[in-house]
């Protein structure tokens, strides 16, 4: 967390900024592009915000400041927290986590709020090495993403060039829905496979997005902490490693 449905999240967040103007800027010294925002972003007024996999991208008259939020990073405009807590990080809203503060004409403000500091910001982020977005998904672009590739499909969907806004959590749920043991070698799905993975990302992830975030799958943190029966098939729920991460999976139905 945050994955590509808490940017997104973020990202609506950030429109409540758009028009406005801003003030002054105060930001993590270990931040690389410190002086940059400090000096480039004050007298900028915001024109819009987007997304991209998992940064969103503030667009402000002449330049595009760019959001990546870590693991623990949240955003909060004008005191208002997107979110209210991530599955994995804190509640707590303490200013001396505080990453990036923009203060913005009327009174208000953009903070990036992140106890870890793993979220990081910069100016003009380059995009154009991101994948198809997880929420479009077609078929005839995963196919392509998956073509002749052994490593495990879950590893190729959460390559970022590959797919982009896919975190963990989303990619199990995904292939719980289709049927797809995370495991198998990427190539080896056929058409019907990759069809229905890219199915289930258009239907099933804005049905999470609505309930708030990655945390709201069947797979969600409370199966993954306990491995109940299998709501398909009954089967208990396996835990297992694939590209490095823990991965929650059926044994029965994926294959």
């Amino acid at each position: 967390m945050p994955e590509g449905l808490e940017a997104e999240i973020y990202r609506r967040a950030a429109e409540r900024a758009v028009g406005r103007t801003v003030v002054s800027v105060a930001v993590d010294g270990r931040q690389p592009s410190a002086m940059a925002l400090r000096t480039l972003l004050p007298g900028r007024t915001v024109t819009g915000a987007r997304r991209a996999g998992k940064h969103v991208l503030v667009d402000l008259d002449g330049l595009t400041l760019g959001l990546h939020f870590g693991m623990t990073g949240r955003l909060i405009v004008d005191g208002d927290a997107a979110i209210d807590r991530l599955e994995y990080g804190s509640a707590r809203d303490d200013p001396a986590w505080d990453r990036l503060v923009a203060d913005l004409d009327g009174g208000g403000h953009l903070r990036v709020n992140d106890p870890r500091r793993w979220a990081r910001f910069e100016i003009d982020p380059d995009v154009s090495h991101l994948g198809p977005d997880f929420l479009t998904l077609r078929a005839r672009d995963l196919a392509q993403a998956l073509a002749g590739r052994r490593a495990p499909v879950k590893a190729v969907l959460l390559d970022q060039s590959a797919v982009a806004g896919f975190g963990n959590m989303c990619v199990d749920e995904v292939l719980w829905h289709a049927g797809i043991d995370p495991a198998r070698p990427a190539g080896s799905l056929d058409a019907d496979e990759t069809a229905a993975i890219a199915s289930v990302s258009r239907r099933r992830l804005p049905a999470m997005l609505r309930l708030g975030g990655s945390h709201t799958g069947t797979i969600d943190p409370a199966a993954r902490a306990v491995l109940p029966p299998c709501r398909r098939d009954g089967t208990p729920l396996r835990r297992s490693t694939v590209a490095g991460r823990t991965t929650v999976w059926c044994p029965a139905h994926q294959h």
